[in-house]
């Protein structure tokens, strides 16, 4: 059961009140969930999370479908999960099944108001959410307003790089100061912007999955293959074409796998699970 003061458990006894009553003050979102339904563990935590983010602006109340049996036939449920958006002591909104979590979003936002959000986490979500013209919007206004703020600065730069402007990412990176450039969010951006700059003269995925195919050992397609992998940020494949490539030559093209290794493993950070397991590969097969 969660420790937020915004999430609490639903039952029969206490629905009238903890629900109907005090949603005439706070909505309240109901969730009927199960131990068994997959969707449900898929959508919980994005509830959890959205609970949260509005601090307070709505509770999220859980339904144990199987321990709550009477509350949850008393709400008509059908199927797993069900959300129920309750206020003023009445069901205004909902739906069945795993949204994903910009879809729960416009289903809140018609009847709560979200409490002011710090612009830069908004650019992030907003980011992260696929909405890279609403990112780059906020982050180009908040680099107007505070342009020696190097953290948007480099953000900005990454998201032209991303939507096709590697000349302005570039022009970015080499305006930092020395001191700068060597910070993890700056090598993060150089090494998108080299692996941007090789994408235009890849192969097609198919065809180097053909050659693998032909020829597991094939170098080229290995490579290339990877290249492919990162600019899908698709990083664990690539690690892993790459960590192949070392068997099958290690000092291919200058040692071109061991030094992409380590630039995927500057981009993304030694907390990254897959950069931990492919340091101990790279680091047996070196030694």
């Amino acid at each position: 059961m969660s420790s937020s003061p915004h999430i609490f458990e639903a039952t029969m006894e206490n629905f009238q009140q903890e629900v109907m009553e005090a949603s005439s003050t706070t909505p309240v979102l109901v969730d009927v969930w199960a131990e068994w339904c997959a969707p449900c563990k898929q959508l919980m935590p994005l509830l959890e999370k959205l609970a949260n983010e509005y601090q307070g602006a709505f509770r999220l109340a859980k339904v144990n479908a199987d321990q709550q049996e009477q509350l949850t036939s008393s709400l008509g449920v059908r199927s797993l999960p069900t959300i129920i958006l309750v206020k003023d002591g009445q069901a205004v909104d909902g739906f069945n099944g795993a949204l994903p979590e910009s879809e729960i979003r416009k289903v809140l936002e018609k009847h709560i108001e979200l409490p002011d959000e710090d612009p830069y986490e908004k650019a992030h979500r907003l980011w992260g959410e696929g909405d890279v013209d609403g990112a780059m919007e906020i982050l180009s206004e908040m680099n107007q307003k505070d342009p020696e703020n190097l953290k948007v600065l480099i953000d900005l730069a990454q998201l032209k790089a991303e939507s096709g402007d590697i000349e302005t990412a570039e022009q970015v990176l080499e305006s930092l100061p020395p001191e700068e450039k060597l910070q993890h969010q700056a090598k993060q951006l150089a090494a998108r912007i080299k692996f941007l700059r090789q994408s235009a003269e890849l192969p097609p995925v198919k065809d180097l999955e053909m050659a693998l195919e032909q020829d597991p050992k094939d170098p080229d397609a290995l490579h290339l293959l990877a290249l492919h992998h990162v600019l899908q940020e698709k990083n664990a494949e690539a690690m892993e074409l790459l960590i192949k490539l070392m068997q099958v030559d290690s000092k291919y093209k200058d040692e071109v796998a061991k030094t992409t290794l380590v630039e995927l493993f500057e981009k993304l950070g030694n907390g990254n699970p897959d950069v931990r397991t492919y340091r101990r590969k790279l680091y047996t097969l070196m030694h």
